[in-house]
């Protein structure tokens, strides 16, 4: 915080004026009353009363001034603290500050307006930005993601309310101390003090957040008296004995036991529900009215409970409990222990017999249900006193849609890092093949059909671009591939494969193709849509070895239709789908859920690589469309293909784009710099440009290239690799264009073109895929000398 104060003293002018005022009153006081004294100690006092009055008017004057300079740093340490993911932004909606958990959850620092969130989910924020910039607030309920749902609150902030404070949280299903907070002061926390049971809800500081009313009056001798906020510690005392009483009551009040609830197990000092019983006067459980009253609190309680006695068994379960252990609605267990796997057995039954009998006390444990033997839950088990038979309360929480996003998170990271491997081991082939293919094509041009050497060169290089097709499954499957997206109809796309899938299918399978109406267009490339159908096919004329029927349905599904569907990860918009049903064999449940992932196939070994579904998910998630698989074993698979309907803006027609014209001549003349550090790359594309009749200098890196540039000889093509060590390709033309503003540029790179484009902020630049082979290379050297 920069600070400045100015001081100013006060004018000399006023000084004679006040000065001259207090001499005037003096005199007239001695005219009018003759006392030199009182005439003298009027006009000082006159003269101190305006000096004060000048001298405070200066100093407000001269307040001190203080300028603010924003400290990042600062905010950045105080937001990482924050279990929200929260991001500052400016007025131009750039992110200003974010802290790890933002970060960690969007994979990666970008602006809430930039986020990759489904296609639906974006306009939210657009507008909430806009609403927290005219109202200064807005907030999201619900924001829909891969992972689950979020909870949005926008805020603008700043000494001149020039950013916003963004918080995402994590929107849970039920309030659970909430839900205890309104219950216990409602009718239901009533109905439990008529029965004798005081109830308070505490937080993590131990100060009371709600309570019955039975509690109040007998902490503070009020039944209406304000609680909320006071520390529940400071209401109790406990003697040398360890009973404890209420602190307003004195040694002389009525012992008091506690069982505690807690509300959040899963987190460090959560929310506690504390009951508060009487030792000897408080009513039976079976005994009156008592029974009846306690059940159905816990029955109205969302929260899971359970009683059991002194040996174990069973005496009540409510709804909630029974829901979350997995029940079904005629099952009636006897103990604890049957709800657990049988490895869990004996420790929920010692647990529960050592609370039953010891001190009062609780504690949680960790347990497999039967009905979900897969996913560990807690099982909290406290001791209970004065409830009759009943010695031990149990609560379950149901985390069934936490353990959902769990796995869902999970397997979303899992294909992700699969996707990521694959993709890299995509590009180090790529580069690989590059050379094998270069190599081929060079030896090709000193053989002639009839040589001895001319088939075996020719059967190398197919079976390198059967190599180069499979690195393309891969990329598909990363969602790195090159596509060419493109407005189309699917009814069009399944009649350009019918004819193939005849040949492909065979004379046992029957091919029924279905449309339906008001198909709205999609954006998608129609080669790797072919290419999608052609796969699904295949892999139903497998699962029909005897045969069967195959059909193809196109039909549209409506907004509405989608919401019906209760999908967590589809936006609510207009699709077209395409399902592809077979009458095969089926695929198990178990397997069901893999059936994605890549290099797992259910066939034969020798008769499946395993990438074909992986490449059919990675090109449909690619073109922004979502895939589901629905099997019967024995009865056949259906998978359902739904591609967002395209809306284009109304924009004037355009002349269609003329395809671009392959030079005739490829032969040319010029320097070329080439820079690649994989040195069988380099090596081959040196020789296939020399023979084009360039001259070619090399560099194995871009420092290298840039001590060519600096060498002082000119060049008129740099073609570069994107991914080389130290300074990569985008670094190097960005330093080589301050010399060279002209210099036409061609990247090679394994990657496919639409992520490189993302990342590279290059103008005038030219893109050739790997692998290539001498005459595309020589094709595109030309055609980026042509646009020179």
């Amino acid at each position: 915080m920069l600070s400045a104060t100015t001081g100013a003293e006060p004018p000399r002018a006023m000084l004679g004026i006040i000065a001259g005022a207090a001499l005037v009153s003096g005199a007239l006081i001695f005219l009018l009353l003759g006392t030199p004294a009182l005439a003298l100690g009027f006009a000082c006092g006159a003269a101190a009363v305006g000096g004060l009055f000048l001298f405070s008017r200066a100093n407000a004057a001269a307040a001190p001034v203080e300028r603010s300079v924003q400290d990042w740093a600062l905010t950045r340490a105080a937001i990482e603290r924050d279990s929200a993911a929260v991001a500052v932004t400016d007025r131009q909606g750039r992110l200003a500050c974010a802290n790890e958990i933002y970060g960690s959850w969007f994979q990666g620092f970008r602006a809430p307006g930039e986020l990759w969130l489904p296609n639906t989910a974006t306009a939210p924020l657009l507008e909430a930005e806009q609403t927290a910039w005219r109202e200064g607030s807005a907030v999201i309920e619900r924001l829909q993601r891969e992972a689950g749902q979020l909870r949005v609150e926008v805020e603008r902030a700043g000494a001149g309310e020039d950013h916003l404070v963004w918080r995402f949280r994590p929107v849970s299903s039920v309030d659970l101390v909430n839900e205890a907070r309104r219950l216990i002061g409602s009718a239901a926390g009533e109905r439990l003090g008529e029965a004798g049971i005081m109830g308070v809800l505490i937080g993590a500081d131990a100060r009371i957040r709600g309570g019955n009313r039975a509690f109040a009056l007998r902490a503070t001798g009020s039944a209406e008296a304000a609680i909320e906020g006071r520390d529940l510690a400071t209401m109790l005392t406990i003697d040398k004995r360890g009973l404890i009483r209420f602190e307003r009551e004195g040694p002389t009040g009525g012992p008091v036991r506690l069982l505690q609830v807690p509300l959040d197990p899963d987190e460090r000092g959560g929310s506690t529900l504390v009951f508060l019983i009487d030792d000897d006067g408080a009513p039976r459980l079976g005994e009156g009215s008592a029974s009846s009253h306690i059940q159905t609190l816990l029955s109205m309680l969302p929260l899971g409970f359970a009683l059991a006695d002194r040996d174990g068994r069973l005496l009540f379960l409510n709804e909630a409990f029974a829901r979350a252990a997995g029940l079904e609605s005629d099952a009636h267990p006897v103990y604890p222990s049957d709800l657990v796997v049988r490895e869990d057995k004996a420790a929920v039954a010692d647990t529960v017999r050592r609370f039953a009998s010891g001190p009062p006390m609780s504690g949680d444990i960790a347990v497999r249900l039967q009905a979900r033997p897969d996913e560990p839950v807690a099982l909290s088990i406290a001791g209970a006193r004065g409830l009759g038979d009943a010695a031990v309360l149990l609560s379950l929480k149901d985390n069934a849609e936490e353990s959902k996003l769990k796995r869902q998170v999970a397997q979303a990271t899992k294909m992700q890092a699969v996707g990521q491997l694959a993709g890299g081991v995509a590009h180090d082939f790529n580069n690989i093949l590059t050379a094998i293919i270069g190599h081929c094509d060079l030896m090709l041009m000193r053989h002639t059909p009839g040589d001895s050497d001319y088939d075996d060169i020719q059967q190398i290089r197919a079976n390198s671009n059967r190599a180069a097709s499979l690195t393309r499954q891969l990329l598909a499957f990363s969602r790195q591939q090159t596509l060419r997206p493109q407005l189309l109809q699917l009814p069009d796309v399944i009649s350009e494969v019918f004819n193939l899938l005849k040949r492909l299918l065979g004379e046992t399978v029957t091919l029924n193709v279905k449309h339906g109406r008001n198909l709205g267009p999609v954006r998608a490339d129609p080669g790797q849509l072919e290419q999608v159908i052609v796969n699904l096919a295949v892999n139903a004329r497998d699962a029909m070895p005897e045969g069967g029927t195959l059909t193809l349905q196109t039909y549209a599904v409506a907004a509405a239709d989608v919401r019906r569907m209760k999908s967590e990860i589809m936006p609510t918009v207009d699709y077209t789908a395409l399902a592809i049903t077979d009458t095969g064999t089926g695929i198990p449940t178990d397997l069901l859920p893999k059936i994605f992932e890549p290099f797992f196939t259910t066939k034969e070994v020798g008769k499946g690589t395993g990438l074909g579904l992986s490449t059919v998910y990675g090109i449909v998630k690619q073109s922004n469309g979502f895939i589901f698989a629905d099997s019967v074993v024995g009865e056949g698979t259906s998978f359902v293909i739904y591609l967002p309907v395209h809306k284009a803006e109304a924009k004037p027609a355009a002349a269609p784009a003329q395809p671009k014209e392959r030079p005739a001549e490829l032969w040319g003349s010029g320097t070329i710099l080439l820079v690649e550090d994989e040195a069988m790359v380099r090596a081959v594309a040196e020789r296939a440009l020399t023979r084009q009749g360039y001259k070619v200098v090399t560099a194995a890196n871009g420092e290298e290239a840039l001590e060519c540039l600096e060498a002082g000889e000119t060049f008129d093509l740099l073609i570069s690799d994107v991914v080389m060590p130290t300074m990569d390709g985008p670094t190097l033309v960005r330093h080589a264009r301050v010399k060279y503003p002209d210099l036409p540029i061609l990247f090679m790179s394994g990657y496919a073109e639409e992520q490189l484009r993302k990342s590279i902020d290059i103008e005038r630049v030219a893109f050739l895929p790997k692998p290539f082979s001498v005459q595309q290379l020589a094709e595109a050297a030309r055609t980026a000398l042509a646009a020179k």
